[in-house]
């Protein structure tokens, strides 16, 4: 492989599928979107009824490796419109009421997208003796409507999801910036493995099952389900992790982890040893850079979800190491992106038919 593995087209797609937006339960259109892209590279397609789009090479084989991430963003619902027009929100996954304050929003309606504003008091109005923080049940939704009715006239009800409209940027010439890096930098990643394995001419003596999930962000939703209709031997999961190096995050109990740094292997009792070993030795051959990070009793990913299915399926977790998560402005490395891709991509490479990740065998 060439130095950069990324291609114009690959940051093409990249920018339009970031740019959709695809909250919790509604992932639909940036999966069309992902799928047309891996068209080319994989054999065929399997979906579910909530959304998860899996490609597949080789799907005769019997024996079956999984590579995943996971589509869906967080967001927020209308719960409560008030009779002078304002909407109050709930969440739709672990959107963080801190940063909406000033915020533009996008409201998804059956009418098409309606705009609004996170209003706040201005700071000359507020009493400087007790600054209220924003909570979850004081931030509100303008959309410039005067009563309840002008609101429900936009075709604005509750349970409209809302999402922000912040788009792709590049800074300093490879920070990736945008909403929804997590997680779908990882339907990105795994993406460009199966372009890799299509144009290498790599031949796999197994089934390769290219999955984006649905509803990470509430559960782990959409990995439960898929498992169970794929039934894998392997898993190789990918998500995002905390860069700790910006300020106020403690190490002590976060760990060490930077953008640029490299992918980081995590260490987990849902992590099968076997199968992280292989990585991290796939890693050293080819002199990847990468980071570990241990996470305790659950590594709160997909992970989990494919791990504790079918009996028990050897299951790891290569994460992105990503600064500012859960916001508008979420910030990765383009050389952990393509180590990320690389360490996947080389790992499979590795992995034989009917090979066993048994500590017996």
């Amino acid at each position: 492989m060439s130095k950069s593995i990324l291609n114009d087209k690959s940051l093409d797609f990249l920018e339009s599928y970031l740019n959709n937006a695809a909250p919790t339960g509604y992932e639909w259109e940036g999966q069309k979107i992902w799928m047309e892209y891996l068209k080319p590279y994989v054999d065929t397609f399997i979906t579910d009824n909530y959304g998860t789009a899996v490609g597949v090479i080789n799907p005769d084989a019997k024996y079956k490796v999984v590579i995943e991430g996971h589509a869906d963003e967080i967001s927020w619902y209308v719960n409560y419109i008030t009779d002078d027009g304002l909407i109050y929100v709930i969440r739709n996954g672990g959107s963080d009421h801190q940063i909406a304050p000033s915020k533009l929003v996008n409201i998804h309606t059956k009418n098409g997208i309606v705009k609004g504003v996170f209003g706040w008091p201005a700071i000359h109005t507020r009493d400087k003796s007790d600054e209220k923080a924003p909570k979850q049940d004081n931030i509100f939704i303008d959309t410039g409507c005067k009563t309840k009715k002008e609101v429900e006239e936009l075709g604005v009800h509750v349970g409209c999801v809302i999402t922000y409209p912040d788009t792709f940027t590049i800074l300093n010439k490879n920070k990736f910036v945008c909403r929804a890096l997590d997680n779908r930098m990882g339907g990105f990643m795994i993406a460009e493995v199966a372009r890799l394995i299509k144009e290498n001419g790599n031949k796999l003596d197994f089934g390769l099952y290219v999955v984006n999930s649905v509803q990470e962000e509430i559960g782990l939703r959409g990995a439960e389900m898929i498992t169970q209709t794929i039934k894998p031997n392997v898993a190789i999961v990918t998500d995002v992790t905390h860069d700790t190096t910006t300020p106020m995050i403690e190490k002590k109990t976060n760990g060490h982890a930077a953008i640029g740094d490299g992918p980081v292997i995590s260490y987990a009792p849902a992590i099968q040893q076997k199968l992280r070993d292989l990585i991290i030795e796939t890693a050293e051959e080819k002199n990847i850079p990468f980071q570990r990070a241990a996470c305790s009793r659950a590594t709160g990913t997909d992970t989990d979800a494919f791990a504790y299915s079918n009996g028990g399926v050897p299951s790891a977790l290569i994460s992105l190491p990503l600064r500012y998560m859960h916001t508008t402005v979420e910030m990765v490395h383009r050389d952990d992106v393509e180590n990320v891709i690389k360490m996947i991509y080389e790992s499979v490479l590795k992995i034989k038919d009917g090979q066993s990740f048994s500590y017996f065998d």
